[in-house]
């Protein structure tokens, strides 16, 4: 076998693999939008592969009669609420690992990855037990709160890796020309470190928006989407909802997820070194 074929074998073989996850990514996402809005008899009609009848009746329904529309607004004033509290905490802490020098420097990273080997399901009960003491159940600051603790530890992780991509010499020079090193930060590192910022943004809000089980049991009137569904799903016929309504809720999770990610994909492009035009 000569180098030419060696390379085009090798060229194959890479657009298979890529087209393959672009498939497994996308063919979802298409068929949960084709048959949301899909008429019954177009889901057992053994001769259609693809439905031919549409109706906005089962995602009306979803979200005007069983309340996924209350859902959404939960889901987005917690993944907000998340973002907020989990950059106020985690940038700081990111930007004081990637930069300063101090005694346990590496047990503090250790022990931030190691928030995330407990298992939530573990700690459920005492969980639900503190937040009706604090007076937090059934509110979406207590889910944000929550969500928060799941999520931090990845927004250290992240912002300490682009903090440390951000060139030290860079900083050092702003202070030459006068700046503190808080006023360097804001307008020289920050702004560097903005594509990868947005980057765990997106992280936390999908990771948020996801999330259904400490929403689940932290909450009964005040259900972010993901617990809303489920408990719409689990009552009707004790879990078997019909599959028209289980494809119109899965087309009502994913479209604000990606409307988000549309908008905010610019900066991850930038990040990569492509500008979009």
């Amino acid at each position: 076998m000569n180098e030419e074929t060696k390379f085009m074998l090798k060229k194959l073989v890479f657009y298979v693999f890529i087209f393959t996850v672009i498939a497994w990514i996308v063919i979802p996402i298409i068929i949960s939008t084709l048959y949301g809005f899909a008429l019954p008899k177009d889901y057992y009609d053994p001769k259609k592969i693809l439905p031919t009848s549409f109706t906005i009746k089962y995602v009306k329904t979803l979200l005007i009669t069983l309340g996924a529309l209350d859902g959404i607004k939960n889901s987005i004033i917690v993944a907000l609420i998340t973002i907020a509290i989990s950059f106020a905490l985690g940038v700081p802490a990111g930007y004081a690992v990637a930069k300063f020098i101090f005694p346990g420097k590496d047990t503090i990273k250790l022990s931030i990855v190691a928030l995330r080997m407990f298992p939530i399901p573990v700690m459920a009960i005492p969980l639900v037990i503190l937040y009706i003491r604090l007076h937090l159940i059934d509110t979406l600051l207590g889910v944000a709160l929550a969500h928060t603790a799941m999520s931090l530890p990845f927004v250290v992780l992240i912002t300490s890796s682009i903090f440390a991509g951000v060139s030290k010499e860079l900083e050092e020079a702003a202070m030459v020309f006068g700046l503190t090193r808080l006023g360097s930060f804001f307008k020289i590192t920050l702004p560097l470190a903005l594509p990868g910022l947005a980057a765990a943004a997106m992280f936390t809000f999908v990771m948020s928006w996801n999330e259904v089980f400490v929403a689940s049991i932290l909450t009964l009137a005040h259900r972010t989407l993901p617990a809303q569904i489920l408990s719409i799903m689990a009552g009707a016929s004790g879990g078997a909802a019909p599959d028209y309504y289980k494809f119109a809720a899965a087309f009502i999770m994913i479209l604000p997820a990606i409307t988000f990610i549309f908008f905010a994909r610019k900066y991850l492009v930038t990040m990569w070194g492509i500008t979009l035009k």
